[in-house]
């Protein structure tokens, strides 16, 4: 039987694991699939489970539509996830692992947005919102306060995502694992994340940020008695510290981040868990360590021994490595393969692994990397029917010598091809060459003779430092000719048609798309996604614009005026001729959608050919986990308008 092109209908069926997380025993691993329901337009997320021993398939554990976080017990008594089933906010439920039905644990006003286990399996150290004008005390004062005035008074006002914050925190609880009954152990204007146990269950450690969090983009690390009373910071400096987690003994943390805020690599450091100054565990590895979260893969580290299992990109690819005394080996994935959410039991691990042909699966493994089995095939249905398209490696050389690399996937049909240049946003991020249902349409056009391009030009994540930060201070001035090398090289391959040549990105790709259109007329087409035009009316639109001011451009507005203009799309938007397509979330408080109206409404009066598409309710991630409806017209409106225009 003749196999299919991969369509967009196909998010319906593909199934995509996350957070897996294996037994105390090492018989089972529990994990999250996320679905989309077409009837009801929306993501579910579900509890399955598979045995280590490869004996049996993959079963469903859990029914409700938004199920995440599964955590076993340290005894392997218990399956703890957090549910927020009918719109209600999250909390922990309980599941026996012996069998049996959930039960409802904590009761948080502010529901549960994470937690974990206590060593001895009596606690959580729970993540809840809360109120720092208190909570309402009915239905009635709920509703006052969505009409009543707001005052601000911090820059950090809101996150997209989530939206304007007002005086909501996220704030450390600790709750009985019997009754759910739960102890605040942080007050007053803080943001707290990633907490972690000390080895005897007496200290809890953790990242925040406080009152001053939009004057620097410090973050701290503190240690609080799981009793309660004040907690005490442990580092001291003016970087970033996140994701601590104690030595066997307890008397050491370690921590990622670095000294200084700006664009750079997260990096392994360690402290004395009651005060001290960092130590960076391994300063000659010249890579970014992972952490893991939307579109940034990884998992949090972990002591193993004397031994820090960590994840971390390469070349665009996120993989599994393994630190001792001060030497780093790659333990698990490859250049073709991205790994996230790593656990162990002490000898072994378990981590989703994705492929070029692989949409994601639960693999296992000895914690030295030795003995990978795959434990899952969830998409091997849709998998049989479709004809993927391969990705080759490509390097190209640009004007100032420096080497770029990226993939090309080279369409069906006689070559020279319409070429797609495609643009990752970040501008930290990076491409790799593993399975991708975001994207679909570079499937759907490379079916119809197109070839695409996914480069990393400088400023991607896994090449280096000086790479990552390569493009500070120059967005489009410095990586233009990245772009350019790259068309030229596959014109000159034969691959690319000079005559029929498209760009497109999101985030910063939009930024770019903006910008390489207003440069040059090469592109017969162009889409911009999620986009900035205008730096100076991002910087205080954004939720984050004032720090890339300051860490991207290096100064405030006010300061380098004419800096700002200069990077800025919309000073040259009277050079654009290229129809242009703009896709953005009317929720996004990221990349504001003023930054794609500030380019339409331009274009419009320029009588440049232009659509403004808008997404009610998608933040800025709307095209990773955003409504199914939107993610598809999102796909097959890049399709068309390529076809359309090429």
């Amino acid at each position: 039987m003749a196999r299919r092109t991969l369509a967009y209908e196909d998010i319906f069926r593909l199934r995509e694991p996350a957070d897996p997380r294996l037994s105390p025993d090492g018989s089972t691993v529990a994990f999250v699939v996320v679905t989309a329901d077409e009837e009801a337009d929306e993501n579910r997320a579900s509890i399955w489970t598979v045995g280590t021993d490869g004996s049996s398939a993959p079963v469903q554990l859990t029914r409700g539509t938004r199920d995440a976080h599964p955590r076993w017990s340290p005894d392997g008594k218990q399956l703890a996830f957090v549910r927020a089933d009918d719109d209600k906010v999250p909390q922990i439920w309980l599941l026996p692992s012996a069998g049996g039905e959930a039960r409802k644990l904590t009761s948080l006003t502010g529901g549960a947005r994470g937690f974990e286990w206590s060593p001895d399996s009596s606690r959580f150290a729970v993540l809840s919102s809360v109120d720092l004008d208190g909570e309402p005390a009915d239905d009635k004062e709920k509703e006052r306060r969505k009409t009543a005035p707001m005052v601000v008074r911090s820059a950090a006002m809101k996150a997209d995502g989530v939206g304007l914050l007002g005086t909501k925190r996220v704030h450390l609880f600790v709750a009985d694992a019997q009754t759910g009954q739960a102890e605040a152990l942080t007050k007053n204007d803080v943001n707290v994340a990633t907490p972690r146990w000390s080895p005897d269950g007496k200290r809890i450690a953790f990242s925040a940020s406080f009152e001053d969090r939009d004057l620097t983009a410090r973050t701290r690390l503190l240690v609080v008695d799981a009793q309660g009373g004040e907690a005490e910071e442990v580092v001291t400096w003016g970087g970033t510290a996140v994701a601590p987690f104690f030595t066997a003994d307890g008397s050491t943390l370690a921590f990622v981040g670095g000294a200084d805020p700006g664009p750079g690599h997260s990096k392994l450091f360690t402290v004395a868990a009651d005060h001290g100054a960092p130590d960076e565990l391994a300063p000659a590895f010249d890579r970014n360590v992972m952490i893991g979260g939307p579109a940034y893969p990884g998992a949090p580290p972990r002591f193993l021994g004397d031994t820090v299992l960590f994840c971390a990109r390469d070349r665009g690819c996120t993989n599994a490595y393994a630190l001792r005394d001060g030497e780093v080996t790659k333990i698990a994935g490859d250049g073709a393969s991205v790994i996230s959410g790593l656990s162990d039991n002490g000898k072994r691990m378990a981590y989703v692994k994705s492929a070029p042909d692989i949409p994601g699966d639960v693999f296992i493994a000895d914690v030295d990397g030795s003995n990978e089995e795959r434990l899952t095939n969830l998409n091997e249905d849709v998998l049989d029917e479709v004809q993927l398209h391969a990705w080759e490696e490509r390097t190209f050389k640009a004007k100032d010598g420096l080497e770029v690399h990226g993939w090309v996937m080279t369409g069906d049909g006689p070559s020279p091809q319409p070429l797609l240049v495609d643009i990752h946003g970040g501008p930290h991020n990076a491409w790799n060459p593993v399975f991708d249902a975001v994207h679909i349409y570079h499937e759907v056009l490379a079916s119809q003779g197109w070839s695409i391009l996914r480069l990393n030009p400088r400023g991607s994540d896994g090449y280096g430092e000086k790479f990552f930060t390569g493009v500070v201070g120059g967005w489009g001035e410095v990586d233009t000719q990245d772009f350019t090398a790259g068309i030229d090289g596959l014109v000159k391959e034969g691959i690319a048609d000079p005559d029929r040549l498209a760009v497109c990105g999101y985030s910063y790709g939009g930024h770019m798309t903006n910008w390489l259109t207003a440069k040059t007329e090469r592109f017969k087409a162009a889409m911009s996604g999620g986009c900035l035009s205008n730096y100076t009316s991002f910087y205080g639109n954004s939720d984050m614009g004032y720090w890339i001011g300051v860490f991207e451009f290096g100064s405030e507005p006010w300061e380098a005026r004419k800096k700002f203009a200069k990077l800025s799309p919309i000073s040259y938007v009277e050079k654009v001729t290229c129809p242009t397509l703009l896709l953005h979330g009317e929720n996004d408080d990221r990349c504001p959608i003023e930054q794609a109206e500030e380019w339409f409404v331009s274009l419009r009066r320029r009588g440049v050919e232009a659509e403004l598409v808008r997404y009610p309710g998608g933040s800025h991630l709307f095209i990773l986990n955003g409504r199914p409806s939107h993610r598809i017209d999102y796909n097959k409106r890049i399709e068309e308008w390529m076809v359309r225009h090429t």
